[in-house]
């Protein structure tokens, strides 16, 4: 039954990759680099049915004759695709949200990345490029049949549109260099041709789609919010939990209140005066003063954080600290719009060796002076040390390190990760570093911050309820966020988008994040003689499935 399952397992993520090959190359599998995911009606058809003949073959699987790690394969198998069908079927998000049908990421998989050599990632890199009018068309057709697209997802659009045609520019120019420099001699002048043919094709296209797009801003008038019931179905989904979102909500209302309290507690003991209402934030405030970034500081900063963090999290022995290349970039145009940084790996899928990117998006350029002062106060230097923990080391650069070395008898567990676990592991990392301090235990600043930043994923969690199963109102949000939550202005408008934007993703850093230290919490009393590193480095060691299924593979 081993041998069986992990065959049918494999053809199905086999033909999983094949259809999206945007998500295969994500991964680090590039062999199907060439191409762009079909996103017509037709295609939707082939999917379905492609869907329900992988989870009729799972259904045939007699999991209590499966080791345990296989069980756990085989179960987040079948979630990935019953997820797949209900997005694909039900939720249908392709046919309003402009920003599914975004090039950006397969164009910039083959520029940033130097898996394949320079000669190949170019031929692919044309071929892809010249898929982009046909691709873009599709998507105007799906979009122009859908229920009509909300405002904000159009202008998200429109600005990764743009940037994704500015990828196509002096970044491309250089791999084409690149190319020519090592000596891709006979074939580098009929390439060059082939590729810049190629770029402005793409380059014709992706201006016909964004001005597309903006006319249609004044009729984008589809509500953001999924409704309750969408929400719930999106939720468990996303968490790979029975959590329902008024569950949720309670749990994350309470955390909200007893974070209050701590970080109170903590701005007192800094400001050496009893606790007193105003003290947080005007205690943040003198701090953010102290500490403000601007245009210039904020990537080095960023870099020193991160090669002091390798450094401290070796010495204070948390957890194994692998070797692996990390580099901080400024977040590429055509991936901004929703999120402040993201950590990207090589992909578990892709050749040992490779850089793990750190994205870091300034500011977007039509801001008001006064709303980027603000974001530079947000992520001042003390954030920043904090952002540098979840987004590197010990939190997502570190933990997906672990993850790539993980070895099973499937690669389901390499391609299938859990949101939960991974976002939830990286705010449990940013609570291990504040607790032992950035050089010292005594480090308040950067406790203070920490619990800031663990008020925003409480509030992250009621926002995402509030607007998909709620009414919340930005007024509403923007009070929440700014007042509870100590955030700045341009914080709090950036999250208010990103909650209309995304669905339950936003809900998996605080249930993620219970999770993982309520599992560290139990590993370490059912196991009372192992230190802190022998611990996490247990918890890392099975890829990133769901914290659920993690508890199983750990016994607890």
């Amino acid at each position: 039954m081993t041998d069986r399952f992990r065959a049918v397992g494999d053809r199905i993520l086999e033909e999983l990759l094949s259809d999206a090959p945007e998500w295969a190359g994500e991964l680090g599998d590039l062999r199907f680099a060439d191409r762009l995911a079909d996103h017509s009606a037709d295609a939707d058809g082939r999917r379905v049915a492609m869907l329900a003949d992988a989870l009729g073959a799972l259904d045939e699987i007699d999991d209590t004759l499966l080791p345990l790690p296989d069980r756990v394969d085989l179960e987040l198998l079948r979630s990935r695709l019953t997820a797949d069908m209900w997005r694909l079927s039900e939720l249908r998000q392709h046919t309003w949200d402009p920003l599914r049908h975004s090039p950006g990421d397969a164009l910039y998989q083959l520029i940033a990345r130097d898996t394949l050599p320079a000669e190949e990632r170019l031929r692919a890199l044309a071929a892809r490029c010249r898929a982009v009018p046909d691709f873009l068309a599709t998507a105007r057709a799906r979009l122009d049949d859908g229920p009509g697209m909300p405002r904000p997802h159009v202008e998200t659009a429109v600005g990764q549109t743009r940037g994704t045609a500015a990828l196509l520019g002096p970044e491309l120019d250089a791999l084409l260099e690149s190319a020519a420099s090592a000596g891709s001699g006979r074939a580098a002048p009929a390439l060059r041709r082939e590729v810049e043919a190629a770029r402005e094709t793409a380059r014709a296209a992706l201006a016909e789609h964004a001005s597309w797009l903006e006319n249609r801003l004044e009729t984008a008038a589809a509500d953001p919010r999924l409704g309750a019931r969408a929400y719930a179905a999106q939720l468990w989904y996303t968490l790979d939990s029975e959590l329902t979102p008024d569950t949720l909500l309670t749990r994350a209302e309470s955390d909200l209140i007893a974070t209050e309290e701590e970080i109170a507690e903590v701005a007192a003991a800094y400001d050496g005066r009893p606790a007193h209402i105003g003290q947080v934030r005007a205690v943040l405030d003198r701090l953010t003063e102290e500490a403000a970034t601007d245009a210039d500081s904020l990537r080095p900063l960023c870099e020193q954080a991160h090669r002091h963090l390798l450094a401290r999290v070796a010495e204070l022995d948390l957890v194994t600290v692998t070797r692996d290349e990390a580099r901080i970039i400024p977040m590429p145009e055509s991936h901004r719009g929703v999120a402040v940084a993201y950590c990207d790996p090589p992909g578990p899928l892709a050749p040992p060796g490779g850089v793990t990117l750190i994205a870091v998006a300034p500011p977007p350029d039509d801001w008001p002076r006064e709303r980027r002062d603000s974001f530079y106060r947000e992520y001042n230097a003390h954030m920043l040390r904090n952002l540098m923990v979840h987004e590197g080391v010990p939190g997502h650069a570190l933990q997906l390190a672990h993850a790539a070395r993980y070895t099973g008898g499937t690669r389901i567990r390499h391609a299938l990760w859990s949101g939960p676990f991974v976002e939830g592991w990286a705010v449990y990392a940013e609570e291990l570093v504040a607790g032992a301090g950035w050089t010292d235990s005594a480090d308040l600043a950067l406790r203070l911050f920490q619990l800031k930043t663990r008020l925003r994923v409480i509030l992250n969690a009621i926002l995402d309820v509030g607007v998909h199963a709620g009414d919340l109102t930005e007024a509403a949000a923007m009070e929440l966020l700014v007042e509870r939550g100590h955030q700045e202005e341009g914080e709090a408008v950036g999250k208010w988008r990103r909650a209309q934007l995304t669905s339950a993703q936003l809900a998996t850093y605080y249930v993620g994040y219970r999770e993982v230290a309520d599992l560290a919490r139990d590993l370490a009393a059912a196991r009372p003689g192992a230190g802190r590193r022998e611990l996490h480095d247990a918890m890392l060691a099975h890829g990133s499935p769901p914290p659920r299924h993690l508890r199983t593979l750990l016994g607890v």
